[in-house]
């Protein structure tokens, strides 16, 4: 038995094939090769064509079939997991009436400003523990605004995976997790957020049925098997955004579990069983995928736009492309602790809600030049990275997010050792390292949804470590100095 986990990015798609009872994974692949089109038409804007994301789901998921040599019809369930945070509008025909907005597009951060300001920072934070930022709600409220006539025209919203999960079913519906990272879901009354609707004018008919995280959400239509190659009744059985379905990927779903990842954007996610949300919004809370209304389970979510995307632009511009990533990380550990007084600054890919959405631009500090080389931009880059997150981490625990175990895939920033001893040291956190992604968690929370396996426990039984880093207790007063100077130097160009 077999099954099926689409990881729906902004940069492309990625298509898993599990063996259900080893949790083998039988063959993956990702489309397109280069990234996806993102298009801004003006400075701020990120949209994105729907049907991009599903022509690429069809040729990830062909290559899948193609080289796993696995019998369709054994595979039992798909689960879905999406970039957040977007919109896309349909009519009632299901077709899109305009590009998505992506989770990068800041065109709305005003709108949810005023929100907040209007309808009051206390209630916004009790019941949606977040600001209305510049959220889905808000994204709507700018198309309203905008674009009347496509406004007048939606039949339905949805976030990515909802889209995704249309095309496979035909059914237009959405989780509680999905509302929640929308601003639409009312913690404290446990029902959609009607007074935000009722400020931005929005009809609650706009807003798809509910449906459980976990479960039957819709069968394969004979449509969209024939496009894909399937075979029809598949269960659809799991989706969720892309940060709390990372943590379901390594298994994280009690209380003080936390999961991180380190791409082009950098995440720390923890789960916490209090409702508590962060005063000045610069980590926010959603629904997690366990979380019900009688054992509550909150994602509480740190974003650092600015992370992988820094040791991308290091790559290119400092190393010329010619230097490998493994490379740099070797490189890189030759330099001592603290890059003997470099400091960067990884905030430059956009305001950062960490910094109460600031945008300071990336920085370069204390460059000497007859003692820095390019080893040692290396390293402060990677330091940087790592401080940004034990910055945000720092706001994380007074909240009641304590990090004593850091779980992350092996993958992008988290496979160097200059990395992750830093982020471990400066945290007091252990790293575990697992061998997995967002395609395979996905399927597992497919199995789990479709009743393959009968607990999230024996889900994730075969979760396997492949790697522990722990804090270098020897140095940390090293690492703490390094860190303490790079925070000196981040007030510097935030005041």
């Amino acid at each position: 038995m077999y099954l099926l986990g689409f990881d729906i990015g902004s940069s492309s798609v990625k298509v898993s094939l599990i063996e259900s009872e080893s949790g083998r994974c039988e063959a993956s692949a990702y489309y397109p090769r280069q990234e996806m089109t993102i298009t801004a038409k003006k400075a701020g804007w990120a949209e994105q064509d729907p049907q991009l994301w599903w022509q690429n789901t069809k040729m990830a998921l062909a290559e899948v079939i193609r080289t796993s040599c696995v019998s369709v019809a054994d595979i039992k369930a798909i689960g879905i997991s999406y970039q957040m945070h977007g919109l896309v509008a349909v009519d009632k025909n299901h077709e899109v009436l305009r590009p998505a907005i992506i989770w990068c597009d800041s065109r709305a951060a005003g709108i949810g400003a005023e929100a907040l300001e209007k309808i009051g920072k206390d209630k916004c934070l009790e019941h949606l523990l977040n600001s209305p930022g510049n959220f889905t709600a808000s994204k709507l409220k700018w198309v309203k605004d905008n674009e009347p006539d496509i406004y007048n025209r939606i039949y339905k919203i949805m976030l990515p995976g909802d889209y995704i999960a249309m095309k496979l079913t035909g059914e237009i519906k959405t989780t509680v997790s999905g509302l929640s990272e929308g601003m639409f879901w009312d913690f404290k009354n446990n029902s959609t957020a009607q007074f935000l609707l009722d400020y931005y004018g929005f009809s609650p008919d706009i807003l798809p049925v509910i449906t459980n995280t976990f479960g039957i959400q819709g069968t394969l239509s004979e449509e969209a098997a024939k496009e894909l190659g399937l075979v029809k009744g598949i269960k659809v059985s799991y989706r969720a955004g892309d940060q709390p379905n990372n943590a379901l990927s390594l298994n994280v779903l009690n209380p003080g579990e936390i999961a991180a990842t380190g791409g082009t954007s950098g995440v720390v996610y923890g789960v916490s069983q209090e409702v508590k949300y962060d005063p000045l919004s610069r980590v926010n809370t959603f629904a997690h995928v366990n979380h019900t209304n009688d054992i509550k389970r909150l994602g509480v979510l740190l974003c650092i736009n600015g992370t992988g995307i820094l040791n991308s632009w290091l790559n290119k511009q400092v190393g010329g492309g010619t230097v490998s990533y493994s490379d740099m990380d070797r490189i890189a550990a030759d330099i001592p602790v603290g890059s003997q007084g470099l400091s960067i600054m990884p905030f430059g890919n956009g305001a950062e809600r960490v910094l109460e959405n600031q945008n300071p631009g990336a920085a370069i500090m204390n460059l000497n030049f007859n003692i820095h080389k390019s080893a040692h931009l290396y390293r402060a880059g990677q330091e940087g990275i790592a401080f940004s997150f034990k910055y945000g981490m720092d706001i994380m625990k007074e909240i009641g997010i304590e990090s004593k175990v850091i779980r992350a895939g092996k993958a992008n920033m988290f496979y160097s050792p200059v990395f992750r001893n830093t982020l471990a040291t400066t945290t007091g956190a252990q790293i575990e390292l697992y061998n997995t992604d967002g395609s395979i968690g996905a399927a597992r929370g497919a199995g789990f949804g479709a009743g393959v396996y009968s607990t999230l426990e024996e889900a994730f039984a075969n979760l396997k470590k492949v790697e522990i880093t722990e804090p270098d207790v020897k140095n940390e007063s090293q690492y703490l100095e390094a860190y303490n100077r790079w925070k000196e130097d981040l007030e510097k160009v935030t005041k």
